[in-house]
């Protein structure tokens, strides 16, 4: 697999306008923008730390993957995402290598982005998603 850099960094959050005001506080800087992504049952409000970004994701359904992971595991961090060139054949190569994925095909994430997850089972319990910027 053939990474580019750290896309950004997801952080689980119960409250995202209290997260948003205590990151603010904390480091200094503005989000720059708040999206919900309706397929994935979450709202994002995104950070930018030099040329990568942090983002908070709180749940809008009680029955989301999301809101299952903070009952679970609390607030924090919740993934970690790469970018990528050719996000397609990345997922090809990573099913031929056993590698588990959540998605078979990549959907389209917040600010555009083609993503598609490795599933934690086969990533040291770590959830990596993947990501393709084709607008570039």
């Amino acid at each position: 697999m053939k990474l580019s850099h750290i896309e950004h960094i997801g952080i689980a959050v119960k409250d995202l306008q209290s997260s948003i005001e205590l990151y603010e506080k904390i480091f200094g800087i503005k989000c720059y923008k708040t999206e919900e992504i309706a397929s994935q049952k979450v709202i994002t409000a995104f950070f930018r730390i030099g040329t990568t970004r942090i983002e908070l994701l709180a749940s809008t359904d009680p029955e989301s993957s999301l809101a299952k992971f903070i009952e679970k595991k609390g607030e924090g961090v919740h993934h970690i995402a790469f970018a990528v060139n050719e996000l397609e054949k990345q997922l090809d190569d990573a099913r031929a290598q056993g590698i588990r994925l959540v998605n078979e095909k990549s959907e389209k994430g917040a600010e555009g982005l083609d993503i598609a997850f490795i599933h934690p089972r086969s990533a040291s319990g770590v959830l990596i998603e993947l990501c393709e910027d084709k607008s570039i």
